[in-house]
């Protein structure tokens, strides 16, 4: 999943970073209200961690515009200790969940999980399409009960592709939701990714849709 982390303590950012991409997450950082407020406008996130004490545009009003302009990824916010109406002013202006610093980081990525998989209509931990099964917590997804052998591209691949049975998607978007933002991206990867992901499942059960991208079938 690409999930949006917006803080300016550099500390903290790359703490957040790191624990999302060892997650299996593609991390896309911001350190101020207002490049914050572009990247949520212009670009396609599964989900945000959005401080509200941000410099240039406080993360408040960055909520609050997005929602305005119909932006409904899913945003958790994070607040200061005690601060209760900090959470409310949040909730109201259209965040998901909170989270009160200091956390612990185990709880920030369960709650995170919770949200993309309310965001997906999704109950369970656990993603099911047709014999392939995602298990969110533990990052590892098997096949009519076989655990698969996938790098860490592979997976990531996999299992966006899961959270959009039946959808469409296309190499841009599959790039974007593979790599980090510093990374040299190259759709062209995205089909080398698709082969070796095809040796290991069933016969069509990625469909290319000539033009457009490919599909993953969602249904036995």
């Amino acid at each position: 999943m690409r999930i949006l982390v917006v803080e300016d303590d550099p500390h903290l950012a790359a703490q957040l970073g790191q624990a999302l991409e060892a997650a299996g997450h593609v991390a896309v950082k911001a350190d101020n209200g207002r490049d914050a407020l572009y990247l949520g406008e212009e670009e396609d996130f599964d989900a945000v961690i959005l401080d509200l004490g941000l410099p240039v545009i406080d993360g408040l009003t960055v909520l609050s515009r997005w929602r305005a302009g119909g932006r409904s990824m899913p945003v958790l916010i994070l607040t200061a200790r005690d601060n209760w109406h900090e959470k409310v002013a949040g909730i109201d202006a259209g965040a998901d969940d909170y989270l009160t610093k200091p956390f612990h980081m185990e709880e920030l990525l369960a709650r995170l999980r919770a949200l993309i998989r309310r965001a997906h209509g999704l109950a369970s931990a656990e993603v099911v399409c047709g014999p392939l099964r995602l298990d969110t917590r533990a990052r590892r997804i098997s096949l009519d009960g076989s655990p698969l052998n996938l790098t860490s591209h592979e997976y990531r691949l996999l299992a966006y592709l899961m959270h959009h049975p039946d959808q469409v998607l296309s190499r841009a978007e599959l790039t974007e939701h593979l790599y980090a933002q510093d990374f040299e991206r190259d759709s062209n990867t995205i089909e080398v990714f698709v082969a070796r992901l095809r040796k290991k499942l069933p016969p069509d059960l990625i469909e290319t849709v000539r033009g457009l991208g490919y599909r993953l079938a969602g249904r036995p």
